[in-house]
């Protein structure tokens, strides 16, 4: 991995990667080599056992200033298979990032506009900063969010959703935080002690559990409430509850300690 490849990742001691969006001259705008870093990157980030979450930021001033205008005007031009295929790839790094195994955090600071949004709608958590801006800007530019719109429309509902997408207007990391976009809103100085906080509360999470109530969450929100759904429900309760991690994270609590799968900073 070298400093100017698109989408930088490490991984620490605990388990925890952290991806960094890696175009700051540009504000992070993606482009056709930062959409598939961020496909390859996540794509090898769930087969690997080691990630317990993962943080996802941007380089420098901003979180992700959506598209890159000038890729844009050259993708007009290109030809039509081309053109339908960079679409497939974007909506496939926001799947990606969506129903990767474990919990991702997005950590927002400076612009998150277009795609921005996107990602940090993807991410299970997301912390910002108090002066964050953000937008859903394509209808100023002539084209749509049209990749992001159907996690958008569940994340936020339709009707939130209708009023930012249809004004691309910008809005405050308050409003943010009062349309579900993000989940804490801090002081630029705090932000990072804030994302350590949710990171250390994670870890705290049995792995196994973690990945397995992520995994319901996604089906219990696309399923109707069937009774074989309920069924599936009582059947994925009870195997876990017989599983090593549940006589560890049983013992523990009753013990008053941390877990054996937990790693201190």
């Amino acid at each position: 991995m070298s400093a100017e490849d698109p989408v930088l990742c490490e991984i620490d001691a605990r388990g925890v990667a952290t991806v960094t969006l890696n175009r700051p001259a540009v504000g992070n705008a993606y482009n056709d080599a930062l959409i598939d870093a961020l496909i390859a990157t996540f794509a090898r980030l769930a087969r690997e056992p080691e990630p317990r979450c993962v943080i996802l930021r941007g380089a420098g001033r901003h979180f992700q200033a959506g598209a890159d205008l000038s890729f844009l005007r050259r993708l007009a031009m290109v030809a039509a298979a081309d053109n339908l295929e960079f679409s497939r790839r974007t909506i496939a790094a926001i799947e990606g990032l969506q129903h990767f195994p474990r919990p991702t955090i997005a950590v927002i600071r400076g612009g998150c506009f277009g795609g921005g949004i996107g990602i940090a709608a993807a991410c299970d958590i997301a912390v910002a900063a108090a002066d964050a801006m953000f937008a859903i800007s394509e209808v100023r530019w002539g084209i749509t969010a049209a990749p992001i719109l159907p996690l958008l429309a569940a994340r936020l509902g339709p009707r939130v959703l209708g009023r930012l997408a249809l004004t691309g207007e910008r809005f405050d990391a308050a409003q943010a935080l009062r349309v579900g976009l993000v989940h804490e809103v801090h002081p630029a100085a705090d932000l990072e002690a804030a994302a350590q906080r949710v990171v250390d509360e994670l870890l705290m999470a049995a792995p196994g559990a973690a990945a397995a109530t992520k995994a319901l969450i996604a089906e219990a929100a696309a399923t109707p409430d069937t009774p074989a759904f309920r069924e599936r429900i009582v059947i994925e309760a009870a195997a876990r509850r017989r599983l090593p991690e549940a006589v560890e994270g049983l013992a523990s609590f009753a013990a008053k300690r941390r877990p054996k799968w937990y790693r201190a900073p």
